[in-house]
């Protein structure tokens, strides 16, 4: 990690991940997204990290998308390297083995929508704006907007916003199915927190593979999808964790799942 550019905050299960160039709007450039890249695939492993929260830093910007100022200094074979790291990034997220929430705690442009895309569940704060503004820099969106918003919010409306490069509020955000729910600036840390604590009381092997399925299986027919399910849903029958369920309710308590 280079100057805290990224800061980093862990609790029952929960890790905190805040872009901190709050100056420049929380922008992307490389050193950010290494440090973004590091940080997530060093927590891949952690069995006693449940959930990841992306937010930005300051009480402005989520994340403003590629950084311009860097972005004018680069060959156009380092602009592809560019997109080739941060595309590889949001996959990685989006692929990763637990649950990443995007608090969006203001403006969320090109890349920063992007990041938002790719997490698993989305919460914005009231005065958050968002968009795939890439078509009035005559480009297109590079890291996989193209591909996931359609996938979220239907293809016609993803069209409509991509091709005008419009910005959404809170609410129409919210109307469309761009983000899960919408909070007060203050509340949105805590409103991801209790999101997150509602996920650390489930199965972890659950998840991971309820992630797997839903990720992969909407990209195939349904017969292809329920398959895939399947054979998620064998993995978890031999678990410690699915004989604790049972015998929680059971007994009616509270289950201590391990993973296992």
């Amino acid at each position: 990690m280079t100057d805290d550019i990224l800061l980093r905050e862990e609790k029952d299960g929960t890790v905190l991940l805040t872009l901190n160039r709050p100056g420049v709007m929380n922008s992307l450039d490389f050193a950010l997204l290494h440090a973004l890249r590091d940080e997530v695939e060093g927590l891949r492993f952690r069995r006693d990290v449940r959930v990841i929260i992306v937010t930005g830093a300051g009480e402005k910007a989520f994340c403003s998308g590629a950084d311009l100022k860097e972005r004018r200094t680069l060959t156009p074979g380092q602009v592809k390297e560019y997109i080739f790291t941060i595309r590889d990034l949001f996959s990685t997220i989006e692929n990763l083995n637990k649950p990443v929430i995007a608090g969006v705690n203001g403006v969320a442009l090109g890349g920063g929508t992007e990041l938002a895309l790719a997490s698993d569940i989305r919460i914005a704060s009231t005065n958050a704006s968002m968009g795939l503004t890439e078509t009035r820099l005559a480009i297109i969106p590079g890291a996989g907007g193209t591909q996931r918003l359609p996938r979220l919010v239907g293809r016609g409306k993803a069209k409509e916003l991509i091709f005008t490069g419009r910005r959404v509020g809170a609410d129409e955000a919210l109307s469309i199915g761009l983000v899960n729910g919408v909070c007060e600036p203050g509340e949105l840390i805590d409103k991801c927190r209790e999101m997150a604590a509602m996920i650390c009381e489930t199965g972890p092997v659950a998840i991971e593979q309820a992630k797997y399925a839903i990720n992969h299986g909407i990209e195939t027919d349904l017969n292809t999808g329920l398959a895939i399910e399947s054979n998620a849903y064998w993995v978890t029958i031999p678990t410690e964790d699915r004989l604790e369920g049972l015998a929680a309710f059971r007994e009616k308590r509270k289950p201590v799942y391990k993973g296992k």
